[in-house]
């Protein structure tokens, strides 16, 4: 009877709600995060390898504007 009693008790315990709360919600941003970096990693590396290439093709001294 204690068994079932104590089954019955947890089921009905509210404390440490807030906490399961926000573990649950900072999951959910964390894999937000890791979502958004895998939609813009291919975008971010294609322009950083753009840049790289200008900045490459600058000779020392040159005082032209970076594209001409």
């Amino acid at each position: 009877m204690k068994l079932f009693d104590f089954i019955k008790n947890f089921g009905k315990d509210e404390d440490g709600a807030v906490t399961v709360d926000w573990v649950v919600l900072t999951a959910a941003l964390v894999g937000l995060g890791i979502l958004v970096i895998g939609a813009v990693r291919t975008g971010l590396t294609d322009l950083s390898g753009d840049i790289r290439g200008e900045l490459e093709s600058i000779e020392p001294g040159d005082t032209t504007t970076v594209g001409d």
